[in-house]
Formats: structure tokens, C-alpha cells, sequence
């Protein structure tokens, strides 16, 4: 996404399939994505993170699970993403094998405040049910 300032992170740093893919491995008691991709692998450099959350969630099926829905929120005060949201749900939906009815992407701003605010970085907060197949 054009931004005059980019993420910085051993993959592709998109901090959106990345929450989604903790929240997945969380949810099925796989652990986190440091235990299957570490930051200390070369293999992982700049790989692309909607492959690992795919990844993710292929783990999660092979243990039994299916997924009710997933929801996330961006918080950063730049880019706007508003017009954003829906091409990046459709991303989530192919990765996931999932309906769009099961998908849900927003994004929020602090008003200034915070590290979000200020425009040092963002954060990413995501829920994903999973229920047993």
C-alpha cells in the first residue's frame, strides 16, 4: 500500500496477516508464528506473510478446526485505509478459504495519540473463532 513510510520486519512486515496468523495458532493451541517461522531462519526473509497465514490456517484445519470468523482492527493514523478495507478482506477470504460473511477488516485511528498517533508504527489487534470440524 503507497505510504511514505513502510514497516520494517524479517518477512514482508504486514502486520495484519500476521496478527491473523497468531490469533489462528493461538485459537488451536499451536503456539505463535516465532515457533514455525522464526526471525533467526534466513528461509523467512521478506516472505510473503498472506503464504504463512496460509500456512497458519492450514495447521489449524489439520488439527480439526474450522473457521467460524475473523475479525481485525488496524489502528494507525496514516494511510487512510477506508478504501482499502474491502480488496484486503478479499485477500484474507482467498488465504483462508473462507466466505466473506466470515471476514471482517476495519481500521481505526487514536486521534493523534499514542505511537499510532504520532506515526511510528501501528498496531493490529484479531479475533478468530475457530470451531472443532
Amino acid at each position: 500500500m503507497p505510504h511514505d513510510r513502510g514497516l520494517l520486519g524479517h518477512s514482508d512486515a504486514d502486520a495484519l496477516c500476521h496478527a491473523l496468523s497468531d490469533a489462528i495458532l493461538g485459537a488451536a493451541a499451536l503456539g505463535d508464528m516465532g515457533k514455525y517461522f522464526p526471525d533467526t531462519d534466513p528461509k523467512w526473509k521478506g516472505a510473503d506473510s498472506l503464504v504463512l497465514l496460509k500456512e497458519c490456517a492450514r495447521m489449524a484445519k489439520a488439527k480439526g478446526w474450522k473457521f467460524g470468523n475473523v475479525d481485525a482492527t488496524i489502528v494507525c493514523q496514516k494511510p487512510k485505509l477506508a478504501s482499502h478495507l474491502v480488496s484486503m478482506s478479499r485477500k484474507l477470504e482467498e488465504s483462508l478459504g473462507i466466505s466473506a460473511d466470515q471476514v471482517n477488516v476495519k481500521a481505526k485511528t487514536t486521534e493523534g495519540m499514542g505511537f499510532e498517533g504520532r506515526e511510528e508504527g501501528l498496531a493490529v489487534q484479531a479475533v478468530v473463532l475457530l470451531q472443532k470440524d
